[in-house]
């Protein structure tokens, strides 16, 4: 079977497409056709040899930790109404609590039997792949921040995955929202979600345009872009506000003065603690796809590459130009 593999940490170039040996399920382990793999801003990063502390890589190594496509074997210990069904899922070495994102970028993956999620109707295999891990993660960091109709929302990162999602929950909510992003097509897209205002983050002075339309800061802010931008995200956030930072677009999660915050009563939550209080992640997964099948949510898929085509797919991410998920397309998609 074709499969990406690193076999040297570096850019985008370092990506080949090889056959390898296709892989055999074990007990409580199921073989998945891929049809759609995940491209996630932290494949770029493990790409290039970052965070060995903290996920260990060996190369080679197949990059890639949410697929979604159809089971074609089933290991020992595994319910068979399994086969055949069109599912999710995280990668067997990624697992739901954490793990290292590797095997997914391939024309069959292995995977969990635990960690499957039947793709419901209405939702393609590329709307699924995408909320893989942005809608449990929009869902769980949303409920966490308790935003209330009429208070103001600020989405950093807004053109993202994450922060689409978050753009139309809060909008949802009754809430008002201002998107900060870089670029008139981010800011575009944030606008046709519902954000009732939107600022450029590249252009200085933006955080005093965002107390200017909000009154004196955000009620709530989701930051998903983190470093210098984050931290100016916290300092607009309004008294007694809340601030969830939840990504590093900028390269690192934001570093902002939290002992300042906390005078004024801002209460500062980090993915951690947000994504902790969610204990059961399947049943979340499921009210994600709940919400896209009914129209409530929609998923931002902003370019798909096919697999042979995986170094655009980094590049894209790379040099800041994706719009919402980026997926790479393995196998035929529904």
């Amino acid at each position: 079977m074709r499969a990406v593999q690193v076999k040297e940490f570096g850019g985008p170039e370092v990506l080949e497409v090889l056959e390898v040996a296709a892989p055999q399920p074990g007990p409580g382990e199921v073989v998945v056709d891929v049809e759609v793999a995940d491209v996630m801003f932290l494949d770029t990063r493990l790409r290039g040899g970052w965070g060995q502390d903290f996920f260990p890589l060996t190369l080679p190594y197949v990059p890639g930790g949410a697929i979604a496509g159809v089971v074609s074997a089933l290991g020992a210990e595994v319910d068979a109404q399994w086969l055949g069904k069109r599912v999710v899922t995280q990668t067997a070495s990624s697992g739901i609590g954490g793990g290292v994102p590797t095997g997914g970028y391939a024309e069959q993956s292995l995977a969990k039997a635990a960690t499957l999620v039947e793709i419901a109707e209405g939702v393609t295999t590329q709307q699924a792949v995408a909320l893989a891990h942005d809608g449990r993660t929009a869902l769980a960091v949303f409920d966490s921040a308790a935003v209330r109709p009429d208070s103001w929302v600020l989405v950093t990162a807004a053109a993202g995955g994450l922060g689409t999602l978050l753009i139309q929950l809060s909008v949802a909510a009754g809430a008002k929202v201002v998107a900060a992003a870089r670029g008139t097509e981010k800011l575009a897209l944030a606008t046709r979600l519902g954000a009732d205002a939107v600022v450029d983050y590249s252009v200085d002075g933006w955080d005093e345009r965002v107390r200017e339309l909000t009154g004196g800061g955000a009620n709530v802010v989701f930051d998903g872009a983190g470093g210098g931008i984050g931290a100016l995200g916290l300092a607009v956030t309004a008294d007694n506000g809340v601030f969830l930072g939840y990504g590093s677009a900028a390269g690192e999660f934001g570093t902002g003065d939290a002992e300042a915050a906390g005078v004024r009563g801002v209460t500062v939550i980090d993915l951690f603690a947000a994504v902790g209080k969610v204990t059961d992640w399947l049943a979340i997964a499921r009210r994600a796809q709940a919400e896209v099948a009914a129209g409530r949510l929609e998923v931002v898929v902003g370019q798909t590459f096919p697999l042979d085509q995986v170094e655009r797919a980094h590049a894209a991410i790379e040099d800041r130009s994706a719009l919402g998920r980026t997926v790479l397309t393995v196998g035929a998609t529904l």
